[in-house]
């Protein structure tokens, strides 16, 4: 028998209950940055072989009384395999049959970071991290939690092995949902059990005043504090050493905006024929074709927040819930539709907006890449270009084209020109071979090959979106923190007229913005970012804080930080709506709204925004200083301190283990 030792940073706080085939239990203490325990897998399932080979997957059969994400991963002869885990029906046995692949294979190639590690299941979803190799010598199972909310217990009575998906299940009797989409299991203050209680909030919100102006806002959504020369476009300018954007009428303006506006508030529910038990009454199987609504990723079409939307104004909802929308943003200080909108809030012509260009050539085969030695790629691109910018040319509320999402190939090259050269023949391949040839190969060559085909895709997409619409801006790819971008991808960045960066942090630093500022000199948009928590049963986000109110602290001290840097002039909040509780289209079921499933918004979150966009032009023109109280708990997906190695014995060890959460 192998002797386990945990370290005693661990052991004081957790309790294990059970032996032999009984149920074993972590404790996860809030306190520590990091806690958890290991089991000897004999412990837990003795039929358990320790070379697993052969197996497409491990089964967990496990209740937990949080949605917050854990770590599992197990012991073997090449060190610790580990992924995290998030749980859709919190307080309620299930199963979760979870790919053998995902321990051993690195993630498959996709086009984005959230497509290449994030994979939905039926009862949870997974997110790929850590370690991978062979599953030999496998002897303990591990399970981690960074900064636990509350008191967060895990509970395991069974883990198993088998060669074909067995499914994910639902153990419980009680339904995981109620009918409004909220969930069954978790009570919080908030929660409406009648349709009655509902419709009494619903007419409260009705009943308030419009937006008061605080704001000072123009009719695009400029500051009237200060007007320049107005092209009747949006444009950028440097004044008085800093950046702004430019709004039609020549008004300072900073995009203050949130994604995913919709008038519907989500709910989607993915697959719900292979979940029997977790619904307790599902939405009518016809209402997104009654109400004219496709479902935007080709799923069931079934949605609570359809049908809370049809509850809320019956069949004439279209034009009044897109007046509550933009009631909303005007009472919340919010001047911009961001990112992946619905057309019915763009098309309104009541508030800027932001637009994503589709079909860009980006492969998900090329991790994100563009195969731009394909002969026909100009012409292809200037279809899709053409096609789409056609809808918005001569349309003043438009500000700018996004062109892509978090690149996955970004310092992955070697590893792409891998996938390249052992793929398919394709145009990308034979230039590829023919650069290596000529340049020798070596990982600079293979880099440079990269970093050059980046660029051309640039300047040609560049080039395309200005013949077709020269009078609205590029805004570029929204990539991740600035500070991991090689100089090369970033100085080819130049062709744009914003930099974009998605940034999931307490905050902005200063570092990140400044090396754009250093090396291209572009004004910034940050194009997501959020704040979550847990007592709703749903994820907790991204960046995660212990309430509801400590989100609202939590925007205002990114936020306010954020427009503090003379380079920052647009940010955008992910999302409008929470995420479906039962997992959007990759699985994520993230509590990141500014409304709820049931059409009500979160009130410390949306008064606080309200009383930061009061603030954000005085911020950016450096005459006031950033909000500074900072949130509690709040912790996000930074790499998680290396506590598992102390006091284990060589065949338990966990070194390498460390990997972002």
């Amino acid at each position: 028998m192998r002797r386990i030792l945990f370290p005693l940073l661990f052991s004081a706080a957790l309790v294990l209950y059970g032996c032999g085939r009984g149920v074993h239990t972590v404790h996860f203490d809030g306190s520590l940055e990091v806690s958890g325990e290991k089991f000897a897998l004999k412990d837990i399932n003795p039929d358990l072989p320790e070379n697993w080979d052969g197996y497409g997957f491990v089964v967990l059969e496990y209740r937990i009384n949080t949605a917050q994400r854990f770590q599992v991963g197990f012991t073997t002869d090449n060190g610790y395999n580990e992924l995290r885990v998030m749980c859709y029906v919190p307080n309620a046995w299930n199963r979760i049959a979870i790919p053998m692949e995902y321990f051993t294979l690195p993630p498959a190639p996709a086009a984005d970071l959230a497509a290449t590690n994030n994979h939905a299941r039926y009862t949870g979803w997974i997110n790929l991290g850590g370690r991978r190799g062979p599953m030999h010598g496998v002897d303990s199972v591990g399970f981690r939690m960074r900064r636990a909310i509350g008191d967060a217990v895990l509970e395991i009575r069974d883990i198993t092995l088998s060669k074909d998906d067995p499914g994910d299940a639902y153990l419980c009797r009680k339904p995981a949902v109620d009918k409004f989409g909220q969930s069954n299991l978790v009570d919080y203050p908030e929660k409406v059990h009648s349709l009655e209680e509902l419709e009494a909030c619903w007419r409260a919100e009705e009943a308030e005043p419009a937006g008061t102006g605080a704001c000072n806002y123009s009719k695009y959504g400029g500051y009237r504090q200060k007007q320049v020369e107005g092209t009747g476009y949006f444009r950028t300018g440097k004044i008085d050493g800093r950046w702004w954007f430019i709004d039609p009428e020549g008004y300072l303006f900073l995009s203050v905006g949130v994604d995913c506006v919709d008038i519907s508030c989500g709910g989607s529910i993915r697959a719900y024929d292979k979940r029997p038990g977790m619904f307790a009454e599902l939405p009518p199987a016809d209402l997104a074709s009654k109400m004219g609504l496709a479902d935007r990723h080709g799923d069931s079409g079934t949605s609570f927040g359809l049908w809370n939307l049809y509850r809320r104004y019956g069949e004439d909802y279209r034009e009044k819930a897109l007046d509550m929308v933009i009631r909303r943003m005007d009472r919340w200080g919010l001047n911009t539709i961001a990112n992946w909108s619905s057309d019915i809030v763009k098309d309104s012509g009541r508030k800027a907006f932001l637009h994503q260009l589709y079909g860009m050539g980006l492969s998900p085969e090329l991790m994100g890449l563009c195969d731009i030695y394909a002969p026909d790629i100009r012409e292809k691109l200037e279809e899709s270009i053409s096609r789409q910018t056609g809808k918005y040319v001569g349309n003043p509320w438009l500000i700018g084209y996004f062109i892509g999402n978090e690149p996955a190939w970004i310092n992955q090259e070697e590893r792409l020109c891998s996938l390249i050269l052992e793929g398919e023949e394709r145009p990308v391949k034979t230039a590829l071979e023919k650069y290596l040839k000529e340049n020798g190969d070596s990982p600079a060559s293979r880099k440079e090959f990269i970093y050059k085909t980046f660029r051309e895709y640039l300047v040609l997409t560049d080039d395309i979106i200005r013949k077709y619409d020269p009078e609205h801006l590029n805004l570029g790819i929204r990539f991740g923190d600035p500070l991991t971008l090689p100089d090369e991808v970033l100085s080819a960045c130049d062709v744009f007229d914003v930099f974009s960066f998605n940034c999931y942090d307490l905050l902005p630093r200063t570092e990140m913005m400044d090396k754009v500022k250093d090396l291209i000199d572009r004004p910034l948009i940050i194009g997501e970012y959020h704040f979550g928590t847990v007592d709703r049963g749903y994820a907790q986000s991204l960046w995660q804080v212990e309430s509801q109110e400590q989100r609202g602290v939590a925007y205002r001290y990114y936020t306010e930080h954020a427009y503090a840097h003379p380079s920052l002039i647009g940010t955008g909040y992910f999302q409008w709506a929470d995420q479906d509780i039962s997992g959007r289209f990759d699985g994520e079921n993230y509590n990141c709204g500014l409304v709820d499933v049931t059409d009500r918004p979160y009130r410390e979150q949306v008064e606080a925004m309200a009383e930061t966009a009061k603030v954000l032009y005085d911020i950016h023109s450096g005459t006031a200083l950033p909000y500074s109280r900072m949130p509690r708990n709040c912790r996000g997906h930074g790499a998680i301190p290396d506590l598992w190695n102390a006091s284990l014995p060589d065949s338990l060890s966990l070194e390498g283990s460390v990997y972002n959460m």
